[in-house]
């Protein structure tokens, strides 16, 4: 719900703060007063475009902030917000600031955030709607016929939705079998000599750096060995070496004991003895380990170069051989296979595509009857509007099988028919403003329980009107107000009488200025407007006297 309207240097305006409650406010004033303005400033902080003739001569700018009831959790205008990071606390109200300089550039905020005049009219199409006699959107335009249909018969169509997408995930899933079977029978004989050749040679997870530290290892076996051989033959010569030091130890072990010194060097060569022991046992562990075999050498390397060599030729890393000796057994199994895969594929696509039409036919039943009971409603409501010659009828008719989607096999458009025997056309193809605004009305008010009404302004709606059918016109915006929030441009003092709230839209000279305000009337304020509008410039008893008829309700 629109709360309240701040402007600022708008053309005739120089300030001007309303504020906006619910149910139907009436907006009256002598012609060229500056309606048009008002509704200009709305549609600025709408998203339509910025015009720099909108700006009051002589001053830099203009700007207007329209702030409305935060949106209701979980609603489409919250995610649209959402989805643009600007998050609205609960109980804060949502804000919408709109600027435009005299040399034309513009800037647009939502709670103080920067935003784009696309995301602007995006939020603004969702929080207002304006029928006009240029501007009718809204309800003319077919793509939401069949979400308003659907409303007023009270169904839920997630379960069509829901049966769609499972139907076209299983055409995709079978047009990719396809594929993958016409993709896989060319290649049979790629397959079947690629598996041959890597089921043949056998590779493994890790082979190559396994194969590639042997090789490096009895590579450096073959430069060491004769080394080691010198090395572990100084622990065998007869000139030194082990045997020699144990044999030394056994002698200087029997006179030890004769000189303290001669225990203290038995103990020195005890201990070299067991270095030199373990230094042994490590060279030969060593020269074990580096045994140099050069065919076991030739095996690896030929073993290693093929197997790098397979890996180029698949373009795979060899460690990833194995893998795809895996994958392209798989796809030859699926060759062989691929007939019993496409039967289930093809199963499960007439499954879905057979509960589909079943929940569609079933949601077009509801909609057909729903739009029997809409034309009927519609119908009830044309004749108190002066429209008791036209014709209104909900198309429904079912869509070539390409264009079903997740709403449904149906289009569903609101046609109508002004005149006796002309054809029925769509909603939007009717010449007269005011009568498509009728229109519109008794739509909405046939409408009002199921539409999700939001804030609604009216201008002219009974332009070209008056007396009973003016009357009935206040009657449906007073009822249709009892749900929504309805601001209502009118000449009517019939119209004027429905109102909730009155405000006087007034144009004043000052010397060359003129300047347009607006103030909410009292009650005699609102008696002394309608009597003014029964009898022009010269307000007389007699038109108070009805004006108080008016008021109420006699």
């Amino acid at each position: 719900m629109l709360q309240s309207l701040s402007i600022r240097d708008i053309v005739l305006i120089e300030a001007l703060d309303l504020e906006f409650g619910s149910g139907l406010t009436v907006l009256t004033g002598e012609t060229g007063a500056g309606k048009s303005i008002l509704l200009d400033s709305l549609g600025l902080a709408l998203g339509n475009r910025a015009d720099s003739g909108l700006v009051r001569q002589g001053t830099e700018k203009a700007q207007v902030t329209a702030s409305f009831e935060a949106p209701a959790a979980g609603s489409r205008l919250a995610a649209t917000l959402s989805d643009n990071d600007i998050e609205i606390e609960p109980g804060e109200a949502l804000i919408i600031k709109r600027s435009v300089k005299a040399d034309g550039g513009s800037r647009a905020f939502i709670n103080d955030q920067p935003c784009s005049a696309t995301l602007l009219r995006a939020v603004g199409g969702q929080l207002i709607e304006i029928h006009g006699q240029h501007d009718d959107r809204g309800m003319i335009n077919p793509k939401g016929h069949r979400a308003l249909l659907d409303a007023f018969a009270g169904v839920e169509g997630a379960a069509v939705g829901d049966a769609f997408q499972a139907w076209q995930a299983a055409k995709t899933a079978l047009e990719q079998a396809k594929q993958d079977q016409e993709s896989a029978e060319k290649d049979r004989e790629y397959l079947e000599h690629s598996v041959a050749e890597l089921a043949k040679f056998g590779p493994e997870p890790g082979e190559e750096q396994e194969l590639a530290l042997e090789r490096a290892t009895m590579m450096k076996g073959e430069k060491l060995t004769g080394d080691l051989e010198a090395i572990r033959s100084a622990f065998d010569g007869s000139n030194g070496g082990l045997a020699s030091l144990r044999s030394a130890a056994r002698r200087l072990d029997r006179i030890a004991d004769d000189h303290p010194l001669l225990k203290e060097a038995l103990e020195s060569l005890d201990r070299s003895i067991i270095d030199a022991s373990e230094a042994e046992e490590k060279l030969n562990d060593a020269a074990a380990a580096l045994i140099f075999d050069p065919q076991r050498l030739d095996d690896m390397e030929t073993r290693l170069f093929d197997l790098r060599g397979l890996a180029r030729k698949h373009r795979v890393e060899p460690d990833k051989l194995s893998e795809l000796l895996d994958e392209l057994q798989g796809k030859l199994a699926a060759i062989s296979d691929g007939g019993k895969t496409m039967e289930g594929l093809e199963a499960s696509l007439a499954s879905a595509k057979k509960s589909y039409i079943s929940l569609a036919e079933k949601l077009r039943t509801q909609r057909s009857k729903a739009a029997t009971a809409l034309d009927k409603a519609v119908a009830g409501e044309l004749a108190p509007l002066k429209l008791d010659a036209a014709k209104f009828q909900t198309l429904l008719e079912e869509l070539p099988e390409e264009h079903w989607n997740k709403s449904g096999i149906d289009r569903i458009e609101f046609l109508i028919a002004t005149n006796p025997g002309a054809p029925l056309a769509p909603l939007g193809k009717i010449a007269s403003g005011g009568e498509l605004s009728r229109f519109i009305l008794s739509l909405k008010v046939a409408l009002a329980e199921e539409y999700g009404l939001k804030t609604i302004i009216f201008d002219e709606v009974d332009r070209g009107v008056g007396g009973a059918v003016a009357s009935a016109i206040g009657d449906r915006l007073s009822r249709l107000s009892k749900g929504a929030q309805l601001l209502v441009v009118t000449h009517s003092p019939q119209v004027a009488s429905k109102g909730d709230a009155h405000m006087l839209i007034n144009k004043s000279r000052s010397g060359t200025v003129s300047r347009t305000d607006v103030r909410a009337l009292d009650d005699e304020g609102r008696r002394q407007e309608i009597a003014r509008m029964l009898s022009g410039a010269d307000v007389t008893d007699e038109a108070r006297a009805q004006a108080d008829r008016l008021l109420e309700g006699v």
